[in-house]
């Protein structure tokens, strides 16, 4: 079993670090702006506890353009929270900047949302609701995501903030926060999660055909729906309520009433089953009767993972009272128990001739997503902000995603260069964490120069002093 390796980073990081972060000036207006950003992404890389202005203020030094400003706080938090760069043209060159190492034919995306616990009630979009870091109803935003799954890695792709109808409902509220307008119409999450898709894959840089997302969306029939529509395959999460047929039902098609003409009667203008069918059936009643296969998908560090599987062909019972699912072509569920009994419901349109090893497989890319949202909050700030406004939630998230880039961009040039440990099978590399990454990138980037340092000259960028240092 390989253990977690911390690769020896030479001084050369810090120059990709610097090459990194002007790869994204042009999008930025102002030189200003541009140093700016260094001085935050460096901040959400370096180590401290709290990733909010204040603290990272008072642990990065500013570069020789900035020593002069009075109030380095105050214009470090208009930067992020009233500076007008647009965060959507640093992320579609990000996703640039990723593609060319990270897309595959086989790219997968992986929907899902995450939380931000808040204590008032003035941040845009707050309220109380279900967030998935505290796993309950709480008081916090929650943000609709889309990430990028391939065979080479993974990334944060797009993010936006949901609006409940609490906020959408209040043009003042929106005003006072400063939502754009066109963010300020009532959209699900699971329309949020299609318009996000819509924008990433219109832009040709990322490949792939399937999408993968939790019951909190795949339990909606309209979002099934609009994937299908868009030619996507998907295995995504349903509740344990979803109603299924597991024989294909036959239907009557709408047509005249039983009764003659002139009696009262009208018309049925909707299919309905016909007489004599079997009604649909939950899931959850439809897996206690079904075998389970136990089924391993991967080596993970403690051993092999797996869990026990069902995977069967069954028809859509949504709406079937109205008929809304007649006619509808068959489609798989996934049904997965785990070791400690829990037990997780999927249905999935990917093609008959499927296997259940290939379906479990990329079911489970979910992992290193769920993964991913834990280090960028607890090693990347990306709850630690503290603005109200959405163009300062967004300018946040934004950056703490390319800081996210960067590490996920040194993790892959590590695993393809990084040579096998002693100890360890002949061609296998050691198992690289961005943890173990971003620990050794934090040693070369503590200061070691004073702000006022020799090393520094009107134009030289935030990363200049220490690397000069290192470098001698």
């Amino acid at each position: 079993m390989n253990k977690t390796y911390t690769p020896e980073l030479s001084p050369e990081v810090l120059g990709r670090l610097r090459v990194y972060a002007e790869l994204f000036h042009d999008d930025l207006r102002h030189e200003a702006q541009r140093s700016w950003s260094g001085v935050y992404l460096r901040g959400l890389l370096q180590d401290g506890e709290r990733k909010s202005i204040e603290p990272m203020v008072g642990r990065v030094p500013l570069p020789a353009e900035l020593l002069a400003i009075r109030d380095s706080e105050q214009a470090l938090q208009q930067f992020v929270n009233q500076s007008p760069w647009d965060e959507q043209r640093l992320l579609h060159r990000f996703r640039t900047v990723m593609a060319p190492t990270f897309a595959s034919p086989e790219g997968i995306f992986v929907i899902d949302d995450t939380g931000f616990p808040k204590q008032g009630k003035h941040s845009v979009g707050v309220q109380h609701q279900y967030c998935g870091q505290l796993g309950k109803q709480a008081n916090c935003q929650v943000a609709v995501t889309l990430h990028y799954v391939s065979p080479e890695g993974h990334f944060p792709a797009a993010l936006r903030l949901f609006l409940p109808k609490s906020w959408t409902g209040s043009p003042q509220q929106l005003e006072e926060v400063g939502v754009p307008e066109p963010y300020r119409a009532a959209r699900t999450k699971g329309q949020i999660a299609l318009d996000l898709l819509d924008q990433v894959r219109g832009e040709g840089l990322l490949p792939g055909r399937l999408v993968v997302a939790d019951c909190g969306y795949g339990t909606a029939g309209p979002f099934r729906e609009g994937l299908a529509q868009r030619g996507l395959s998907y295995i995504v999460g349903v509740s344990p309520e979803t109603v299924v047929f597991t024989d294909e039902p036959v239907w009557e098609a709408p047509g005249p009433p039983v009764r003659p003409t002139g009696t009262g009667g009208r018309s049925r203008q909707r299919p309905r089953l016909a007489a004599g069918q079997p009604r649909p059936v939950s899931v959850k009643s439809l897996a206690e009767a079904l075998p389970r296969r136990k089924v391993t998908w991967r080596e993970g560090t403690k051993g092999k993972l797996s869990a026990k599987f069902a995977w069967v062909r069954v028809w859509p019972g949504q709406g079937w009272a109205q008929g809304a699912c007649a006619g509808a072509d068959p489609i798989w569920l996934l049904i997965e128990e785990r070791s400690d009994g829990q037990i997780q419901y999927a249905l999935s349109n990917l093609p008959p001739r499927t296997s259940r090893i290939k379906a479990v497989r990329q079911w489970k890319s979910r992992w290193p997503v769920e993964q991913g949202y834990q280090q960028m909050k607890e090693e990347l700030g990306l709850n630690h902000f503290e603005g109200r406004s959405w163009r300062g939630f967004h300018h946040h998230t934004c950056l703490v995603m390319l800081a996210y880039g960067f590490l996920a961009l040194e993790q892959h040039r590590e695993k393809k260069e990084a040579p096998a440990l002693p100890g360890s099978k002949s061609g296998t590399a050691p198992r690289i964490t961005l943890p173990a990454i971003r620990r050794a990138l934090q040693r070369l980037l503590r200061p070691t120069a004073k702000p006022d340092c020799t090393y520094c000259n009107p134009h030289a960028h935030v990363f200049d002093c220490t690397l000069k240092v290192l470098t001698g």
